[in-house]
């Protein structure tokens, strides 16, 4: 417990300098760094070495320019890279089919696909909100998130500990608990709730969310997220446990002692980053785009 809780401290103080350069490239880099690593832990977690490492070279360059891709110009070559990543695979494929395993392959890229999804979230709130006209808007959207996603774990995991009796999922994830998943959405509603008041607290105005007034629908409709937002990473963290048991490992990585890997520690983001964004999208800001 004591390691969870020293680890968690350094990586919020981290996540608060990495948020104060939201609006520079720095932003973009460390995404790309993380997503990467993440990316390498999937690599890793279905058995290739470093004889395979031309399978995930590719996507180095693909990942940093899907990270810059707040960037028009950056944007406008994601279909070429996209195309030429695939083709580049499929050759390996074809050049390798005596050692490259397909369904390893397939599994592989079906887990990165999610875990670049989910960082792709993040760099497409501050796509559709730049600062000059919506102010801190997206760095509180990437913070609610997190809210979502780890106020949910934080609770659930007490809740668990405390009252934890009928397992929610025995044979995937067996500490896992129904009464710790109800303390889980609990505490991500509450703690998105709150992280909303408080933001609402720091305006110099009562407006936000593109000039909505930030009232009693905006709180309910954060509350009703937060109750999707909590299903939403308790499967995604069911989701990377089930791969985990078919291949074999306790964590994808030991970078976070207590936590396990970059995976381990943002399996319940990666399906809250995309609901979250869509959101943002199509209620708070009437058909972004």
């Amino acid at each position: 417990m004591k390691t969870r809780i020293i680890t968690s401290a350094v990586g919020l103080c981290v996540l608060a300098i990495v948020l104060s350069l939201f609006n520079t490239i720095v932003l973009d880099l460390v995404l790309s760094v993380i997503c990467l690593m993440a990316v390498h832990e999937a690599f890793c977690a279905f058995g290739f070495t470093g004889k395979q490492i031309y399978l995930f070279a590719p996507f180095v360059p693909f990942v940093v320019l899907i990270m810059m891709s707040h960037n028009a110009a950056a944007r406008s070559g994601v279909l070429l890279a996209a195309f030429a990543f695939v083709l580049y695979l499929c050759i390996c494929v074809i050049w390798q089919h005596r050692t490259v395993d397909v369904g390893k392959l397939g599994g592989f890229l079906f887990l990165s696909s999610v875990v670049v999804l989910c960082f792709y979230c993040l760099i497409e709130l501050k796509r559709m909100l730049p600062a000059e006209k919506y102010h801190n808007d997206a760095i509180f959207f990437v913070l609610l998130i997190l809210c979502y996603a780890w106020g949910g774990d934080s609770a659930a995991y007490f809740a668990g500990r405390f009252f934890g009796k009928h397992k929610l999922a025995p044979t995937v994830s067996p500490n896992k608990t129904i009464e710790g998943a109800i303390g889980g959405v609990c505490g991500s509603v509450v703690l998105g709730v709150l992280a909303t008041f408080i933001y609402h607290g720091t305006l110099p105005e009562a407006v936000t969310f593109g000039g909505q007034s930030i009232g009693g629908a905006i709180y309910f409709i954060v509350a009703v997220v937060g109750v999707i937002a909590s299903v939403l990473g308790i499967l995604g963290d069911l989701f990377a446990s089930a791969v985990k048991r078919q291949v074999g490992i306790k964590d994808y990585g030991r970078i976070f002692p207590g936590h396990g890997g970059i995976l381990d520690r943002f399996d319940s983001v990666m399906f809250i980053a995309p609901l979250v964004t869509i959101v943002v999208q199509w209620v708070f800001y009437e058909y972004l785009v």
